[in-house]
Parts: structure tokens; C-alpha cells; sequence
């Protein structure tokens, strides 16, 4: 189902994780793109430091070829700046640009795999379709609290920071979301989605 296309300079995946770059949204639900990087690039023993695209950002070399790893500093709602401008530089066409976010829909510790679709109200993910001119891009959700506010409400929701318990149960789902994008990117989502498409006690 994905693309053969081969892309410039070895780099064959995009591996995005959404968040915010400020230290006072560190541990926040929108940071959850961020602190799946983190736990892959750190189980993985390289660093997410290297500044480029307007992100921070490593190039690790594993068996489906070069995969560069980003977490953007445009901030959520303009992620997509960042990741164009990667997926241009690289030749990486949309289906192999892989995004980490968070989803209110979903209660804390789940995860939804999803091959496409449209953003669903997240405005990280509007912002990736616009710049990629696709919405056909393969997305790990991670649910943070199962809440459905709008306004005022959504955007203090969004940016506050999940009770212990909910952490405790997003958390528990790391290694989970890394092997997902480890079977994505080997070309086996539907197998990602059988494995891993459930909540934390499932």
C-alpha cells in the first residue's frame, strides 16, 4: 500500500512526533508526538538534537533505509511547515511520512493506527495535510483523556498535563507505539493495527 518511490540522499522515512517546543508544555497531552520520539530515539540510543527544518531532528540508519526523525518547533498548528519543508528537501512523499500525535477522542493508554485521513479537529494534523497537499499519510494516535471540549475549554484541556493516572497509562503504551512504527514503516500497518489498535487494558 505504500509508495516505492525512492527518496533523495537514502532517507525513505519521516518520522514526526507533534508537540510544542516551550519548557512550560513540556508533559502536556498536545506533547505526546514529542515524548514518543524521545522514548524511540532513546530506546533506540541516538538523540532527537540536531537542528534543521525548524525542528529538532536525527537521521538513524535502520533496515527500510534512513529514517529521519523530527519533533517540529513551528509549534502544533503550524507542523506542517516543518515537515513540508523536510518531505520536499528529501523526496519523501506523503504515505511515507509517519506522525506520533495525541487525540482527545481516545482515552489515556489508547492507541488508534490509522493509514489516512482527514485532521478530526487537530490542527497539527491540518496543518501536515496542507503542507503535504495530502491527507494520506500514515498517523500513530495516542489518546490522552477521552474529553471532547471546545473554545477556551479545549485549548486548557490540550495544553494542561494528564492527571498521574492517565500519564501512568500513556506511558505504559511507549513501547507499544514504538513497535507500530517499526511494522509501519516495514510496510505492515494492518499488522501495526491488529497488534497494537486497543487501550491500555485490553
Amino acid at each position: 500500500m505504500f509508495s516505492r518511490l525512492f527518496s533523495k540522499n537514502g532517507v525513505e522515512w519521516i518520522v514526526a512526533g507533534l508537540g510544542n517546543p516551550d519548557k512550560k508544555y513540556e508533559g502536556t497531552r498536545h506533547n505526546m508526538g514529542f515524548i514518543a520520539i524521545d522514548h524511540i530515539a532513546e530506546d533506540k540510543g541516538f538523540s532527537v538534537t540536531r537542528n534543521r527544518f525548524r525542528s529538532l531532528t536525527a537521521l538513524h540508519k535502520e533496515e527500510c533505509g534512513q529514517v529521519l526523525y523530527m519533533k517540529p518547533l513551528t509549534y502544533m498548528n503550524r507542523s506542517g511547515d516543518a515537515i513540508g519543508e523536510a518531505a520536499r528537501f528529501y523526496k519523501v512523499p506523503a504515505d511515507h511520512v509517519l506522525v506520533l500525535c495525541d487525540d482527545i477522542s481516545l482515552p489515556a493508554g489508547t492507541i488508534r493506527i490509522r493509514a489516512k485521513g482527514e485532521a478530526g479537529g487537530h490542527n497539527g494534523l491540518k496543518s501536515i495535510i496542507s503542507a503535504l497537499g495530502s491527507s494520506e499519510f500514515p498517523r500513530i494516535k495516542i489518546g490522552v483523556g477521552n474529553n471532547t471540549p471546545s473554545g477556551d475549554e479545549l485549548v486548557e484541556f490540550v495544553l494542561g498535563k494528564p492527571s498521574a493516572e492517565d500519564m501512568k497509562a500513556i506511558m505504559s503504551r511507549m513501547d507499544d507505539i514504538e513497535a507500530a512504527q517499526e511494522l509501519i514503516k516495514a510496510g505492515q500497518l494492518e499488522l501495526a493495527q491488529s497488534r497494537h489498535n486497543r487501550g491500555k487494558s485490553e
